[in-house]
Parts: C-alpha cells; sequence; structure tokens
C-alpha cells in the first residue's frame, strides 16, 4: 500500500492585474496566495505522510521577475526531502521551458521530466513501491501535438502512473495543447493519469483512473469553489481511492440572491443577501472569501436597482462587513432581475417617455443600427483601464452585452424620466 498527491497548476507569483481599482480588494491575500497554498500542499504531504508528489505541470505562472520566486520554490521541496517525500514535476504552457530563463539547482528529491521526449521517473522508493511515473514536459508554450502517444507501455506488475499537461481534445475555455483523447490515454494501460492544464478538479475515468486535479487556489472568478489537490490512496491496482483535500487560502464564489413579487420594499435585497452569506459562510470554514452576488428573480424593483447599481453594491458590502467582518470581500454585483409581467409596459405612453421608448425598440428591432451602437461601446471599452475592461470582454458575446447594457439603459432612463 502506498499513497501519493496529485496537484497541478500552481501558477506561483501569478501576477495581478489592476486589482487595486476594485474597493477593498484583499490585495496582499490575493497575491501572496499561491504561496501560501504551495506550503499548504507540503504540509499536507508531510503531515499525512504520503510516499510522493506529483505537480501536473504549470507550476510557475511564468518567467521568474527575479530568483525568489525559486527559492521560495526550492525551499518548500526542502521540507519534502526532509520528510523523505520525493516530487516529480512536469512542465506546462506557462512554465514551459522556452518560458523559464532563469533556473536554480532543486533539491535530489525533486525529478523535473524531460522536456526533449517522455521519460520514467527514476527514484529508489519507486522501485521499492513497485511504481512507474511516466512523463514530459513542455519544451514550448504552445505543445499542439499528441504528445501521449510516444508515452513508454505501462511496465508489468507495478502500478503505472501517467503525467500530462493537456486539453484533452480540447477543453472549452481553455488553448487546446498537447491535445488527445480518452481513449489515447486508456491504450496505454496506465493505472492512472495524473492531469493538469484544466483548473476545474474532475474524475473523467475509473479504474483506471484519469483525473483533473484543478488548480490549488483559485485566481478570479471563474475559478469558483474549492481548490485543492487529490490524495490518493493505493491499495492494489484495482484498489485506488481518492480524496480531495482544499488547500485555497482565499475561495471565490458565487452568491445568489433570488426575488419574487412578495418583496415589500427593496431593501429586502439586504435581508435575503444576508441569509444566503450566512450559509456561505458556514460552508466554508472560516476560510476568506471573495464574493460575486448574482441578484436573479422577478421584482417590482427591476429598475431601481439597475438605475443605482452602485448605491445596492455599497450596501451589500456593509451587510457582508456586518456578517463576516474582513472575511468577505465582494468583488461584483450582477442585477439579473426582471419586472413581473403586469408591470412591463405600465406608465410607457406619452410623455418624455414616448420619444425614448421608441429610440429604444430600434435598438431592439434594428440589427445593423445595433451594430453600429456596440461597435462604439468596443471603442470605449478599449480605454478602460483594467480589470474594467477585461470584464466587458470575457464571458459574454456581443448579443449578450447588448441585452445588459440595454437593461441598464432602460432602468436609469425609466428611473429619471419619473423622477426616481
Amino acid at each position: 500500500m502506498f499513497s501519493f498527491i496529485h496537484a497541478a497548476d500552481l501558477h506561483i507569483d501569478s501576477p495581478l492585474h489592476g486589482l487595486e481599482q476594485y474597493e477593498g480588494a484583499p490585495v496582499d491575500v490575493l497575491r501572496h496566495a499561491p504561496r501560501r497554498a504551495c506550503e499548504a500542499l507540503v504540509d499536507l504531504a508531510v503531515d499525512r505522510h504520503v510516499d510522493f508528489v506529483l505537480i501536473a505541470g504549470d507550476l510557475y505562472d511564468g518567467d521568474w521577475k527575479d530568483h525568489t520566486t525559486g527559492l521560495f520554490f526550492c525551499r518548500q521541496m526542502s521540507r519534502l526531502r526532509e520528510a523523505g517525500i520525493p516530487a516529480v514535476l512536469i512542465s506546462g504552457n506557462h512554465d514551459a521551458q522556452s518560458k523559464i530563463t532563469r533556473s536554480l539547482k532543486l533539491p535530489d528529491n525533486v525529478l523535473h521530466l524531460s522536456a526533449d521526449r517522455p521519460e520514467t521517473a527514476r527514484h529508489p522508493k519507486f522501485a521499492e513501491l513497485g511504481v512507474a511515473i511516466h512523463g514530459q514536459s513542455f519544451a514550448r508554450q504552445a505543445v499542439t501535438e499528441n504528445i501521449a502517444r510516444d508515452y513508454p507501455a505501462a511496465q508489468p506488475g507495478v502500478f503505472n502512473i501517467g503525467m500530462l499537461h493537456t486539453s484533452l481534445d480540447g477543453m472549452e475555455g481553455h488553448d487546446n495543447y498537447a491535445p488527445c483523447s480518452l481513449d489515447d490515454l486508456l491504450q496505454k494501460g496506465y493505472d492512472y493519469w495524473a492531469l493538469g492544464h484544466i483548473h476545474k478538479r474532475q474524475v473523467l475515468h475509473e479504474v483506471p483512473w484519469i483525473v483533473y486535479s484543478g488548480n490549488v487556489q483559485g485566481r478570479h472568478m471563474r475559478e469558483t469553489g474549492a481548490k485543492g489537490c487529490y490524495l490518493v490512496r493505493v491499495e492494489s491496482g484495482d484498489d485506488v481511492s481518492l480524496e480531495f483535500c482544499p488547500l485555497d487560502v482565499i475561495r471565490w464564489q458565487l452568491a445568489e440572491v433570488n426575488l419574487d413579487a412578495a418583496a415589500a420594499s427593496a431593501d429586502d435585497l439586504l435581508k435575503r443577501f444576508h441569509e444566503s452569506l450566512k450559509d456561505l459562510l458556514r460552508e466554508d470554514n472560516d476560510r476568506p472569501l471573495a464574493i460575486r452576488v448574482l441578484v436573479k428573480g422577478t421584482t417590482r424593483f427591476h429598475h431601481e436597482y439597475l438605475a443605482d447599481q452602485e448605491h445596492w453594491l455599497n450596501n451589500l458590502r456593509a451587510v457582508a462587513i456586518d456578517a463576516g467582518v474582513d472575511r468577505v470581500w465582494i468583488e461584483k454585483v450582477q442585477f439579473l432581475t426582471a419586472l413581473p409581467t403586469a408591470a412591463v409596459g405600465a406608465g410607457e405612453v406619452g410623455g418624455p417617455w414616448e420619444g425614448v421608448a421608441a429610440a429604444l425598440e430600434q435598438l431592439r428591432t434594428d440589427a445593423e443600427y445595433r451594430r453600429e451602437v456596440l461597435n462604439e461601446f468596443d471603442e470605449l471599452i478599449r480605454k478602460l483601464p483594467e480589470p474594467l475592461a477585461q470584464e466587458y470582454r470575457i464571458g459574454a458575446s456581443p448579443n449578450e452585452r447588448w441585452e445588459s447594457i440595454f437593461a441598464v439603459a432602460e432602468a436609469i432612463l425609466q428611473q429619471r424620466l419619473r423622477g426616481g
């Protein structure tokens, strides 16, 4: 019986761009979070007395600004050496051989597999345990060929592990690096595939096990939920168990607040958020949270919310301070509400609203005119500072962006023309 840790995508010293522009952003905590998660990984390995550690690519986020990044990692690997634990590494697209121009001699318990060809890690402990670990590092960032095909055949009579940094046939939202199919991996006859590159942990196949451990620390709102590694226990070739172990020091979460027509006042939003937040704080065991609030549902206060979003953002932040003191930072609030059916169109006849309504209707129905307006918005977005510009660029199609812009504009105009 033996045990090991499968981790990937540590992104040590990952740069943060523009967070200082967000009110109350825990910049220092976020900046050092990948290092603290790496330390937690080593703590776990030592405390659980694992036999070895695997890191499946993107140990670093890119070239070091100076040697402090490499020295930090050397210290962590020396802690493993003192505990008699070897570590096997492969490089991925972020820390490919061509990207890391500086280097330091790593402790002798660390085996960094070649970027020239697939190889099998050599260490006396692996022979004692009856395990063979195969893998290949990236020589350059954009590895577009299927390197898994050249991995060696499984060694008979031992537990075979493959380490690979891959998009596996093109996972949505990720660069298609070292592409391969699930069948390519199954045909190798390995007992466990330790995969990296995809930051969402997932078990793709059992017996043999094909696993993404995900990254160890979420870095932004597209990486929500618990982040960490898998602790793998092997009793025999087909008796394998996985335990997910969280390592993140700050967690990104979505907090949904669902509204309905029963709300007596707009302030009902604050009460419901407080309840939602209490649940999140209870679930995350005193870990600091970075939260995006999604306000959903049908409410007669729809226009009121959209027309003065800064007011509601600051009130929600006040609720967060009350509920979690320094544990909660609200990154953003998104209002995805709608008016009740009976209220749609009410009060939109005559007066100043008539001309505005006609202009908005043209934007709704005239695709060419709408495209011209969106092109003007694109010019404005290019002039915005980061990360505000990034929020507009990522995760939305032109039509989705238009719907969001239109809803806010309509709400503001409704409120102002009615004296709100």
